[in-house]
């Protein structure tokens, strides 16, 4: 789960298993596989940060394969 705030402040978590995508438009724009849609204040380096300590979180990048690291067992 990340947390992002829309542009009126508020706050919400968001299931980052569900992003599609994150697109700057020049606001930040958060499409799920649903197809909706969120406007953050957050920029997209800092949603996909998230992302990616959310997934590390979860193990889901803990295979070596996935982070490009061969040699590991």
């Amino acid at each position: 789960m990340i947390k992002v705030k829309r542009l009126n402040g508020t706050v919400f978590i968001l299931n980052a298993l569900y992003i599609e995508k994150v697109e700057s438009f020049p606001d930040t724009t958060i499409t799920l596989t649903t197809g909706t849609k969120y406007v953050v204040l957050e920029d997209v380096e800092d949603v996909q940060k998230q992302m990616i300590d959310f997934y590390r979180s979860i193990q889901l990048l803990s295979n070596p394969h996935i982070r490009g690291e061969e040699n590991e067992e």
